[in-house]
């Protein structure tokens, strides 16, 4: 097999080009975002006036910003990263080290697997560290100690390895043993493997970052109990999360899957709320289950794995995949594609499609925000709208979230629709947005 230097020549071309692009975009989007908030910093917008104050208002507005300028060095980080491991050869470089330590075989296609991504997390420990003990520090959320971060630092790390390695032990077997159609049966473990995780989480991964306690309030109980019998909707229990251990951000999600699912509230959340708003909060939650939002993006991601193991299928046995970004492909003495590329054609998709994805961005975004929509309005079908419009508010406000944001930057960027657009569908607490 032979490479084609024109397609090498070409894919790094692209390559180089869409990172670039991707950065410049990203940086204008921030752009917007810091001008435009900044330029309505100075008064609480007519439609919040009498519920927001302008010292609220003011700290979302310097939240943002904040956020927004360590988002610039990250993003701009991120892309020289991303072509030091490819263009510039840094993944060559590791590669062919562990191939001189190791030798070839499964240990070190593993190895590289773990290289990178220890040395990823290494690169990002810094920024991860001033975002939690300066940015958030700042504006009164971050509630962890050193220790605590360095727990869960230790913990995630022992459990992304006890997950992880396996699975990708056995994607790189499947790779090397099974042939042309390999592809097929590493998306079949793949997912089978996440639809585990999505079980097993709730009870065994999850407790070991935070406790989770049953709901005490019998009042609250009852009335969510209610609620989702009223709305068909059965979970194994009603928990309460010590998120205010971390952070002083407030939350309520579903976690788990079949039986095993299970309604989680933050302990912040139930103090800024009352029952009422936590009612309307779980209606809208409860919406996407009703309109099935929760499946179809499952079934979405499913299906975009299924061609995306097929696309590293084909693109795994050409020369110029390696070559265009940056490797020199291991080649048996028939000069065709060795096994040992198997960790190697992983890491390079992994790296590459998430740059031409990132164009796609806006359209997954609208997407997200049709479905926030469509739960508001059944909230507002199963409970008090405007206890829903109340508890928005508070959640906007506790968070620090911008209520002037770029309207490029939501139109790209915002899963969730802006509060003025969330707001002006329900009934105000009290008077009239």
């Amino acid at each position: 097999m032979a490479s084609n230097p024109d397609f090498s020549l070409s894919l790094s071309l692209l390559f180089a080009a869409a990172v670039v692009l991707q950065w410049l975009l990203r940086v204008w989007l921030v752009s917007r975002q810091v001008r435009h908030v900044a330029a309505h910093r100075a008064a609480v917008p007519a439609a919040f006036a009498q519920h927001i104050s302008l010292a609220a208002h003011q700290k979302a507005a310097d939240y943002t910003l904040a956020k927004a300028k360590v988002s610039l060095i990250d993003m701009t980080l991120s892309a020289a990263v991303l072509l030091c491991w490819t263009l510039l050869g840094g993944l060559d470089a590791l590669n062919l080290w562990l191939f001189d330590l190791l030798g070839a075989g499964m240990w070190q296609q593993l190895a590289l697997l773990g290289g990178f991504a220890l040395i990823s997390a290494l690169i990002e420990l810094p920024l991860s560290l001033y975002q939690t003990f300066k940015l958030e520090q700042r504006f009164g959320f971050n509630q962890m100690t050193l220790k605590l971060w360095l727990g869960d630092l230790a913990k995630s790390t022992l459990v992304g390895t006890l997950v992880g390695l396996p699975i990708a032990a056995l994607i790189l077997w499947l790779m090397g043993s099974t042939g042309s159609w390999w592809w097929l049966w590493a998306w079949a473990s793949w997912t089978g493997f996440n639809l585990l995780l999505m079980w097993i989480f709730p009870s065994f991964i999850a407790p070991l970052f935070n406790k989770f306690e049953p709901l005490a309030d019998e009042s609250l109980k009852a009335r969510v109990t209610t609620l989702m019998q009223r709305c068909g909707f059965a979970a194994k229990g009603l928990f309460v999360m010590d998120g205010s251990r971390r952070s002083a951000h407030a939350n309520a999600y579903f976690t788990g899957f079949g039986s095993s699912k299970r309604v989680v509230f933050f302990d912040t959340l139930l103090k800024q709320l009352s029952p009422e708003e936590v009612e309307a909060v779980l209606a809208h939650e409860l919406g996407h289950f009703k309109h099935k939002h929760i499946l179809r993006r499952m079934l979405m991601m499913f299906g975009v794995s299924l061609l995306g193991f097929a696309l590293l299928g084909w693109l795994s046995q050409q020369l110029w995949f390696y070559s265009g970004l940056g490797v020199t492909p291991m080649l048996t003495e028939s000069f065709t594609l060795s096994s040992q590329n198997n960790a190697m054609a992983l890491l390079l998709f992994m790296l590459a499609v998430p740059v031409f994805a990132f164009f796609i961005t806006p359209l997954m975004s609208a997407m997200s925000r049709r479905d926030e929509f469509e739960a508001d309005a059944y909230a507002m079908q199963q409970a008090d709208g405007g206890q829903l419009a109340s508890a928005l508010l508070k959640l906007y406000e506790d968070n620090a979230s911008t209520l002037t944001p770029d309207p490029w930057y939501v139109s790209f960027y915002y899963s969730h629709p802006p509060a003025v657009d969330r707001l002006a569908r329900m009934p105000a607490p009290s008077g009239s947005w």
